[in-house]
């Protein structure tokens, strides 16, 4: 996101702590202090990040040099974007983070979704027998979720981390106050939402300073709010956030949300309460696990379908050789496979404390072996292909299957995307590992850029949109597993994927993107392993993402439209629509000598920021 920023770095993170005091007692402005230019991979030891902001990964690496470990590193690069990256996280989301501790070679993960409040209801979403429609769902209280960013952090630390809330948060304290300099893509990003913030006067105070116009490019940012709740959270813990003050506040811009004197539009209110904050928990809850060609590939499990996903489109992809095949006949077979696994993940993937999801089915061998059945070698499929039956395989592994048993129908039918689920909605990507071995591979989000469009009052973060992620039935009675119910988390697509060979880390990475985050680390993956594409070069590639949608057709950034690969996809009957950028994947490749290459988007969004601790010389994969 940031390239080409006049940015503070590093250094700059330390020395404001040594002025911060005197400046906020004088009143004077500090501004940024300038460094060069981010870049998109860097090669070293002692530990690495990868974010799209050179100011958070900066603070991850602060927090590496000064003896932290990966997650306190990944926790402090969270923060530093909730306030640079703001339209895409922050406080007011939630997110999943997947964590390898070196120590004993285990791979958990922190779950910690939004969470509908428990007088939600699948009424919400509905005039009459008719969904109510996108905006008005996207931008009203309705959508918010429970925040879960917080008490994930808390969670992840004192379990994992080395450092508590107080430390940690102490980079993004001083970039909240002391501000950054608008990006043309922070300036872009404002100016898409520029009529859902006039709606709202404290949205408008905050991102619309220049009557109702966004800051121009070269303005500095400053949200002296998220400081003061980045501190009331560093001297309370969690509990700061979840009760009291900003807990009051939360439930009352969501039950009144403060509309602009001159908006001119009504906008729902929800229905959240102080107990839904005071009683919402993170959940440690164990990944998905599958192999892939010799590897082993991690994820996260429900209530995200993306390591699901993931994970069983590469199961049917195992039974395909690229380098016989070709990179067309490949291709071709990777977005085939991806259209049965969104059938799948779209029936049956949901909140598990609500839904019986067939994990062990869904990852079966057995089960990708029949649904590569499904899958025409020479001609892509003309539209929505129907979910298999996972139940069937649901099963020990030694037990044998009856053909009654493989022919029987499935438990839940499959749904047509919900007309909510918009696709490349904003999210950030943080991975980092440290000089240990331990790793963190961490997607976060608060939803649609921008969230709900409502800033907090006087706390200076966005709300998040989250429950547009649950599926909306055409009509209100039609069953489906990831319909909205009280206290239940919407299915993700949040993918954050860890990749082993002999034991050994290979490949930590995650993307933004909405759903198309399931097709980029798959993507990216298959370009690296299969292709053996540099992982730079992997992530560069231009993408294409096929997600079982009712007309058929995949989507695509125009340079993957202009290539020889897509002109002969499309005498197989692929049509690709043109959606721009999709994607702005981090992660970090292991090394067999000990050292890592931290990698970042090098255009998308403006350009990531890769770095290491120690930087080291490095040529090949």
């Amino acid at each position: 996101m940031r390239r080409h920023l006049i940015v503070a770095g590093a250094g700059w993170l330390l020395t404001v702590s040594c002025t911060h005091g005197n400046a906020a007692s004088s009143g004077a402005a500090l501004s940024p202090v300038p460094t060069s230019a981010s870049t998109p991979e860097a090669t070293g030891r002692g530990g690495a990040a990868a974010t799209v902001d050179v100011r958070a990964t900066s603070a991850a690496i602060e927090i590496l040099k000064d003896g932290g470990n990966a997650v306190d590193a990944a926790v402090a690069a969270a923060a530093v974007l909730g306030a640079t990256d703001l339209y895409s996280c922050g406080i007011g989301g939630g997110g999943f983070m997947v964590i390898y501790r070196a120590e004993d070679q285990r791979v958990i993960t922190v779950e910690h979704r939004e969470m509908a409040p428990r007088a939600s209801s699948r009424g919400l979403f509905y005039a009459g027998d008719t969904p109510i429609p996108m905006f008005e769902v996207m931008t009203s209280g309705v959508s918010a979720g429970v925040p879960g960013m917080v008490q994930g952090w808390e969670v992840a630390l004192s379990r994992y981390g080395t450092r508590g809330l107080a430390e940690v948060l102490q980079p993004a304290i001083r970039v909240a106050e002391r501000g950054f300099e608008v990006d043309q893509t922070f300036f872009e990003q404002t100016s898409r939402n520029v009529e859902r913030f006039k709606l709202f006067s404290s949205s408008a105070q905050l991102f619309l300073p220049d009557g109702g116009k966004p800051a121009p490019v070269g303005a500095i940012f400053r949200n002296p709010g998220l400081a003061k709740t980045y501190r009331r959270v560093a001297e309370g813990g969690s509990r700061a956030f979840y009760r009291g003050e900003i807990a009051r506040a939360i439930v009352d811009t969501v039950a009144h949300p403060p509309m602009a004197s001159d908006a001119g539009l009504a906008v729902r209110p929800g229905v959240m309460t102080l107990s839904d904050l005071s009683d919402y928990e993170a959940r440690i809850r164990e990944p998905v696990k599958s192999t892939y060609r010799g590897y082993t590939v991690y994820g996260m499990g429900a209530p995200s379908s993306g390591g699901i996903a993931l994970e069983l489109a590469l199961n049917i992809l195992e039974g395909y050789e690229p380098t016989a095949l070709g990179r067309v006949d490949f291709l071709h077979r990777y977005l085939e496979a991806s259209r049965l696994a969104f059938a799948d993940r779209t029936a049956y993937v949901a909140d598990p404390e609500y839904v019986d999801v067939p994990v062990v089915g869904l990852l079966s061998k057995d089960y990708a072996a029949e649904r590569r059945k499904a899958l025409q070698p020479a001609k892509a499929a003309s539209g929505e292909v129907p979910a298999g039956n996972p139940f069937a395989f649901q099963v020990d592994p030694s037990v044998t299957r009856s053909a009654a048993m493989l022919s029987s129908e499935p438990a839940l039918a499959a749904l047509a995307p919900s007309p909510l689920d918009v696709p490349n909605r904003e999210t950030t990507h943080v991975t980092t590992t440290d000089k240990l071995g331990n790793i963190v591979t961490y997607t976060c989000s608060i939803e649609a850029e921008g969230g709900s469009g409502i800033v907090v009052p006087g706390y200076g973060f966005l709300l998040n949109n989250e429950l547009t992620d649950f599926d909306v039935p055409p009509e209100p009675g039609a069953a489906h597993a990831n319909t909205p119910e009280p206290g239940k988390r919407p299915r993700s697509s949040m993918a954050p994927t860890l990749v082993f060979k002999d034991g050994a880390p290979v490949l930590a990475l995650g993307s933004p993107g909405g759903s198309t985050i399931i097709t980029t680390v798959l993507q990216t993956l298959i370009n690296h392993l299969d292709f053996g594409m540099p992982m730079l070069e992997a992530v560069a590639a231009p993408r294409v993402s096929q997600r079982n949608v009712p007309d058929g057709k995949s989507q695509a950034e125009p340079e993957f439209i202009a290539s020889p690969e897509a002109a002969a996809l499309q005498a197989r009957g692929h049509v690709f629509t043109n959606v721009g950028q999709i994607g702005a994947l981090t992660g970090i490749r292991f090394h067999s000598d000990g050292t890592v290459t931290a990698i970042a988007e090098p255009q998308r969004r403006g350009g990531g920021s890769a770095m290491v601790v120690e930087p080291v010389p490095r040529t090949g994969n």
